[in-house]
């Protein structure tokens, strides 16, 4: 059995193991089928003057997902030599890996370039209350550098409402909310589109529409075609196997709506689990080290069990009494 730590000290044990040092961007090697880890967790010394804002824009990481990976760290002022851990490593999404893969309870956007056997991962600013994040499939249909915002009439409406009136029209340049570059969704009225604010990246934030950082969208417009495939799903927990080993990944659950969702994690764990058939009926499952990365939703990968031939223990009839 694996033994059972304190998420503190789970995560401090997993960073420690991990070479410390920030990336450059988030691009892997696509890891063989049956493999779904990639990247590895590091750890930096904060400087006096960083934020988890200006660390997760040098580092391609949201904001809300440095806050989860370092509980307890002021995210404004964090320290000069405060360790501060770096969410690079990640379970793959479900599912097809192709096109690309937008995972809502993540705030992260994933691409598999076909045929080049590498996936690429970025943060996203998603829908804020009020204006979810859809759930579907769909695809790029078009893709528009500098381009112009016609704000919609409810957008219009609501900054009139602020006192922040709108032009029917904002051209591009500096104040255009769509930044430097946008890609149009099949789903009628939905874009992946840069920024012109440095804050919201990782965040529950936009019309419902998907931000990203500049740089970012730029480098995606000079990989990804029109007609690309993008898949938008919520998954808060990630099942993947690495080095024959299983892990879980967890994230706080948004409802449909895109806000913070109080669901039944013990039912919602064990769908997800369910839907790796290669894993559900095969594993011998450490159940008090999944309560604790559950309770955590940090969104560190964990290694909860291991595979067998004949696991002793049922997936479904195993005990699992969240708090």
């Amino acid at each position: 059995m694996l033994p059972r730590l304190p998420v503190i000290t789970r995560c401090l044990t997993l960073a420690a193991l991990c070479v410390a040092g920030p990336v450059a961007a988030l691009e892997f090697p696509l890891p063989p089928p049956g493999e779904d880890v990639v990247g590895q967790v590091q750890v930096i010394k904060a400087k006096y003057e960083d934020t988890f804002a200006d660390l997760g824009t040098a580092n391609d990481l949201g904001y809300l997902e440095m806050v989860a990976a370092n509980p307890g760290i002021d995210p404004w002022l964090p320290g000069a030599g405060t360790e501060v851990i770096l969410p690079t490593r990640f379970i793959l999404p479900p599912g097809p890996r192709e096109g690309i893969v937008i995972n809502l309870a993540e705030y992260r956007l994933y691409y598999f370039p076909k045929g080049q056997g590498v996936v690429y991962t970025f943060p996203l600013g998603i829908g804020r209350e009020g204006w979810g994040s859809p759930i579907a499939h769909t695809s790029i249909t078009a893709k528009t550098p500098n381009p112009t915002w016609t704000p919609p009439a409810s957008i219009r409406a609501e900054h009139a409402a602020d006192g922040d009136p709108l032009p029917g029209v904002v051209p591009a340049g500096p104040d255009n909310p769509l930044g430097p570059f946008k890609f149009t969704l099949g789903t009628p009225g939905y874009l992946i589109h840069g920024s012109n604010k440095k804050f919201g990246i990782g965040m529950r934030t936009s019309h419902g529409c998907f931000r990203m950082l500049n740089n970012n969208v730029l480098q995606m417009a000079g990989m990804v075609p029109v007609g690309t495939s993008v898949r938008i799903i919520n998954e808060p927990y990630k099942f993947g196997v690495s080095a024959g080993k299983v892990y879980l990944e967890a994230h706080m659950p948004l409802d449909d709506k895109g806000n913070p969702s109080v669901v039944d994690k013990h039912t919602a764990v064990i769908n997800a689990l369910l839907k790796r058939e290669d894993l559900a009926n095969n594993l011998r499952m450490n159940w008090d080290v999944v309560r604790d990365v559950v309770a955590a939703e940090d969104g560190l990968p964990v290694e909860i069990a291991v595979p067998t031939a004949a696991s002793a223990t049922s997936v479904s009839s195993t005990p699992f009494d969240m708090p």
